[in-house]
């Protein structure tokens, strides 16, 4: 399983939310560059990146310091030239999520080095553009299902969509979308645990790669999410706040 460090991006500063809430912001750092090498330096091997303004208002905010972060994690040591020499370790595989909701950004995303892109809103509000997508460009494409209550959240998680989660899981898997990554709402940012039973049964149901997010607070749920066979886990919080050590949580989920 892998680990994907996460830095959510707000006014160019790394912060996390509480339960999604932008009222319940937390700033950790105003150096972004700094985070993404740190997270290298213990061993990541992936990183997660969410723009938030784009995630509530559709644009791209935060598109130049991704792609600062990315051209720098594709260096040998932050400073050298971009190594992709044989036997040379590879740079963390970066997926982005936030705001994409046009096959343009999509593609600048992918021009800059971005491996994966994550639809969140456009997935839900836009019939067709999802299966469209995958269509264009394949694997690069991911679908974020944010559950709050039972339904998917959009724009951001302010906005409550119609669309049951089980069921728009199931109808992303249709669509031929490789990856998933499911986030229970209720959970995120609070260092509490995460909703265990909720991948357990996406787990069971579904044939697609799946990755945790929401909550996850100790090396005991990484190796338990690991042991559901899940592909991945997104942890945020509890790096910034010490609860978990990035290099043991890359140990322990292997």
């Amino acid at each position: 399983m892998t680990i994907y460090p996460a830095i959510d991006l707000y006014e160019g500063k790394v912060v996390r939310l509480r339960r999604g809430d932008y009222a319940q912001m937390t700033v950790y750092s105003n150096d972004p560059l700094a985070v993404a090498r740190g997270f290298r330096a213990s061993g990541a091997r992936a990183c997660h990146i969410v723009d938030l303004e784009g995630a509530r208002d559709g644009i791209s905010a935060n598109f130049e310091i991704v792609k600062r972060i990315v051209k720098d994690l594709g260096r040998r040591d932050g400073a050298g030239s971009i190594s992709h020499d044989a036997g040379e370790s590879l740079p963390p595989f970066v997926q982005v999520g936030g705001g994409i909701r046009t096959a343009v950004t999509i593609d600048e995303y992918l021009r800059i080095g971005v491996r994966r892109v994550i639809l969140g809103t456009a997935a839900v509000s836009v019939p067709g553009f999802l299966r469209e997508m995958v269509g264009e460009f394949g694997s690069a494409i991911a679908v974020s299902a944010d559950i709050k209550d039972g339904f998917i959240a959009i724009k951001g998680w302010t906005t409550l969509s119609d669309q049951d989660a089980q069921g728009f899981c199931r109808a992303v898997e249709a669509t031929g979308v490789q990856t998933l990554i499911c986030t229970d709402v209720s959970k995120d940012g609070l260092l509490g645990g995460t909703n265990m039973e909720l991948y357990r049964t996406l787990r069971e149901r579904l044939s697609i790669r799946l990755i945790a997010s929401g909550g996850i607070s100790s090396l005991d749920e990484i190796r338990a999410l690991s042991g559901l066979g899940l592909d991945g886990a997104i942890v945020g919080s509890a790096l910034y706040t010490g609860h978990i050590d990035l290099a043991e949580a890359v140990e322990a989920a292997q």
